[in-house]
């Protein structure tokens, strides 16, 4: 009796182990999807799929679970029957909006857009649901509306606007390009379906092209398709879209949560890119092409005029060039050209910016494109040049054309060896052939 009671107890405990570890088998015609293989069995198929996410632990899911697999056994080479652990592959239930168990989802000709199944939980319910859909199916094949496979990325690149900058990432892809890049990136994880992620689209292509050209490619800005690459979607936690991640080299991602405009995007990639910027190089301008290349580069560069070293040594000189080193580094997210040149080393280009031979040291903010310059009136210091440059920055301070409409010839010169300066030898004059006794008294 004792024996037969242990093997009862034992036997339906083993019966409750299986419940609750899984509700299919190897052996059943119901193939068995994960975040691993979903992917490639269900997105990347021709087939049409009937797909239930279910718990093992639910009722409603222990009752189906022999009518679905008659059902998979009926449709065998006909529908594709598969099943997913969703309290175990929580991830991949998330994707799809899976909020109680079980659900059944069909995945026709758009796999981006699977349909909730709605009818009954016999297996002749399911099979008529099955066939009816892949009636459907073959009709929108004949009409050639539709191909059956429709990756995200096809589905974003037809849509309305300029997504060039726009780099789509896939599970293959995204190790290789994010994780081992040196630059910033901000990835979009989306869903075509998706609203929200529809109206961001535009806003997302139009701050990856300006943020490409102000950040010369350091912040790169992605999408991933979530409902396609779904390793990816499971690595990174994504339960919502859009969801957007910033991933910088050496540190974990992070969500970005700032607001969902162009102006927006920029604003925080701009922020990212001069956090991990160095300060900009002071240059000397020592030929036209490090004027040229500079100014050109950059929306304003900034040119001071120092005193000649004879004035200042190499101690009052590096005071000055370091004074322009800390607002270049205060200033750095601005991403403008900063050059320096020796007072009378350019006298055209003093000219030019209506500096003029006097007032050394002394500083212009040029912008290249418009030819228009700003001078500093204020003290050559970290407060009076801070004060010169913030209202630069918020579009105040009266500008002036540059003379002649154009940077004038540039001299090429020795770049600063760093030393004091020497006064230049001058010639000794010999005196011993001069007989002073000739000269007429009456002239000394």
């Amino acid at each position: 009796m004792l024996i037969a009671l242990l093997f009862f107890v034992g036997t339906v405990s083993c019966t409750l182990f299986l419940a609750v570890n899984g509700l299919y088998s190897a052996s059943d015609d119901v193939i068995e999807l994960t975040p691993t293989n979903f992917n490639k069995e269900v997105i990347q198929s021709e087939s049409l799929w009937l797909v239930e996410f279910y718990a093992p632990w639910c009722g409603h899911c222990q009752r189906l679970t022999p009518e679905w697999k008659k059902a998979a056994t009926a449709l065998k080479g006909v529908v594709k029957v598969g099943a997913v652990d969703a309290d175990k592959h929580q991830s991949l239930g998330g994707q799809y909006g899976v909020r109680g168990f079980p659900t059944i989802k069909i995945f026709g000709a758009n796999k981006n857009k699977a349909e909730d199944y709605q009818g009954g939980r016999t297996s002749d319910a399911i099979v008529d649901a099955a066939l009816s859909a892949l009636r459907s199916l073959v009709k929108e094949r004949l009409s050639g509306r539709s191909g059956g496979y429709s990756s995200g990325k096809q589905s974003r690149e037809s849509g309305g606007g300029d997504k060039k900058d726009v780099i789509e990432l896939t599970d293959d892809s995204f190790d290789k390009n994010v994780i081992n890049s040196d630059n910033v990136w901000m990835v979009e994880f989306y869903a075509p379906w998706c609203g929200h992620c529809k109206n961001l689209e535009p806003e997302w292509a139009a701050a990856a092209t300006e943020v490409k050209e102000q950040t010369k490619g350091k912040v790169k800005l992605a999408a991933v398709d979530a409902t396609v690459n779904q390793m990816l979607a499971g690595r990174y936690g994504i339960r919502g879209f859009p969801t957007i991640k910033i991933f910088q080299k050496g540190e974990d991602p992070v969500d970005y949560d700032g607001g969902r405009t162009r102006s927006d995007i920029i604003a925080r990639a701009l922020d990212l890119f001069s956090d991990n910027a160095p300060p900009p190089e002071l240059l000397e301008i020592i030929s036209e092409d490090v004027l040229k290349s500079t100014c050109d580069a950059h929306q304003l560069c900034i040119i001071s005029v120092l005193p000649h070293i004879l004035d200042t040594g190499a101690s009052g000189r590096n005071s000055y060039l370091d004074v322009m080193l800390k607002m270049a580094e205060k200033y750095k997210k601005k991403m403008w050209g900063w050059l320096w040149t020796e007072a009378g080393a350019q006298s055209d280009l003093e000219s030019s910016l209506g500096i003029g031979g006097f007032g050394y040291p002394a500083m212009a903010a040029v912008n290249a494109r418009k030819m228009k310059f700003a001078l500093l009136k204020g003290s050559f210091s970290e407060q009076g040049i801070n004060e010169f440059l913030r209202e630069l920055s918020v579009g105040r301070g009266s500008t002036a054309p540059v003379g002649g409409g154009a940077f004038p010839k540039i001299h090429s010169v020795e770049p600063w060896d760093g030393k004091d300066g020497e006064l230049p030898v001058e010639d000794d004059i010999d005196l011993s052939d001069v007989d002073l006794d000739d000269w007429d008294k009456d002239e000394l």
